[in-house]
């Protein structure tokens, strides 16, 4: 067998050696991405690939588990833990592949077909994954097999709970969803408790984006509040790309997740994720991982700062975590302009819905997210250095629109040996290559 990539498949190597370039030289501000540390790389390449476990430990449909049974188990260990939960109240399964796998499962679990449920509408910064439909088409599959109304931010862009009781209140959903992928401030667990218990709903929390800071206790606590708790595992967590839910120990509702999880809706999980996890779980308990997570605020708290200082309309006027959204509506651009900028000088976001807009697919705003480049080494100095370097690609973004049009088509081809762009470039690849990234 021939272990040398380079040797065995050139056109991999080339682009996986394109790709590790991509990151080490440019800066990530993706707020659903993160750089996770060489051990979780290890475990993710590692003989754990190679194993089948279909079911729970000690319940496996095939043999030869004695040692992965305790792989999982110290991983459900691990995650109880880090998130101070008790295993007499609380259960995990971290089987779950991904954030939305684990959300569906949940709705699998709890819910029957046509159902009721309520999540933050995807225009106010909710998820595909907790109910979205345009009009008559039906985007997410969870409004697919459910019956979804969607709550949303009032116009200061926080969430609306008046109109969410409101709505709660004449819908009757058997599950109410709190959470969210483009939310800059912390959640009222207990006024959604209130809510749910009214209407004798269900409460789910998907803490996917800030599961990092969940567990330093850095921000609310939704395991206080909620019946079931999902979250993915490689954002703020800064683990492999897989997914977890805990479930309190009621109504027998850890059972129904696991049967959901196996066989309801995947197979064998994925050893090696699970193994990743579970050394990622463990670093998650230390001082340094707390200390990180703390830094992550303070970076984005001051890029939220600066940016306002630069005349850009940021939305709640800051952040109380990990992400910032800005609109561009001020600055005649959209985001999606903003983001084909950005790219071309190797700098990564996203184009984001902000207060006002009703279409998702094209954007006024964008999103940025502060932990990938923390775990690089910025602090707040590079930060306000990253403020700057995106004003100037709005900038840049205003002339090629003036001179090209307001087509996206026709923008594009303006970012073709754009002298200014070239130089923004080379400016973001000497910051970034300064600081730490693998030595692979």
């Amino acid at each position: 067998m021939n272990n040398d990539l380079k040797t065995l498949d050139p056109e991999i190597y080339n682009l996986l050696s394109q790709e590790f370039n991509r990151q080490k030289s440019g800066i990530e501000l993706i707020a659903s991405e993160n750089f996770t540390s060489k051990p979780v790389l290890s475990l993710l390449g590692s003989i754990l690939t190679n194993k089948y476990s279909e079911g729970r430990p000690g319940k496996r449909y095939y043999g030869g588990n004695q040692f992965i049974d305790q792989i999982e188990l110290l991983c459900e260990k691990r995650a109880l833990e880090a998130f101070h939960l008790s295993s007499d109240e609380w259960s995990v399964n971290v089987q779950p592949l991904s954030g939305c796998s684990a959300n569906f499962e949940v709705y699998t679990a709890i819910l029957n077909p046509h159902d009721r449920i309520m999540g933050l509408d995807l225009p106010s910064g909710g998820h595909l994954s907790h109910g979205f439909y345009l009009g008559k088409k039906k985007v997410s599959a969870t409004s697919i097999y459910f019956e979804s109304l969607p709550y949303s931010i009032n116009s200061e862009g926080y969430i609306d709970y008046d109109d969410l009781e409101e709505k709660a209140n004449l819908f009757r959903p058997k599950l109410i969803i709190c959470g969210a992928s483009a939310y800059p401030r912390d959640i009222d667990y207990s006024r959604f408790r209130n809510i749910a218990d009214n209407i004798g709903a269900y409460l789910m929390c998907d803490m996917a984006h800030i599961s990092g800071l969940v567990a330093t206790q850095e921000m609310n606590n939704p395991f206080e509040y909620c019946d079931i708790v999902t979250s993915t595992t490689h954002k703020t967590l800064r683990g492999p790309r897989s997914g977890m839910i805990f479930s309190r120990n009621k109504d027998n509702i850890p059972q129904k997740i696991n049967e959901a999880v196996f066989p309801g809706l995947q197979g064998g999980p994925h050893d090696n994720q699970i193994g990743a996890l579970a050394t990622q779980l463990l670093e998650v308990k230390t001082p340094e991982f707390k200390s990180y997570i703390q830094q992550v605020i303070k970076n984005a708290r001051v890029l939220a700062d600066k940016l306002i200082s630069l005349g850009y309309k940021v939305s709640t006027n800051g952040t109380d975590n990990h992400i910032v959204l800005f609109s561009l509506r001020n600055k005649g651009i959209t985001g999606s302009k903003m983001e084909k900028v950005c790219e071309a000088v190797d700098i990564s976001l996203n184009k984001n819905t902000v207060v006002g807009d009703r279409n998702p697919m094209n954007p006024s705003g964008v999103r940025v997210g502060t932990s990938a480049m923390t775990t690089r080494g910025f602090k707040e100095s590079e930060f306000e250095q990253v403020a700057l370097l995106l004003d100037r690609c709005v900038s840049i973004s205003q002339e090629i629109q003036e001179k090209q049009g307001k087509l996206l088509k026709d923008f594009v081809i303006g970012l073709n040996n754009n002298e200014k762009i070239n130089k923004i470039r080379d400016e973001v690849n000497e910051l970034a290559n300064n600081y730490e990234f693998y030595n692979i």
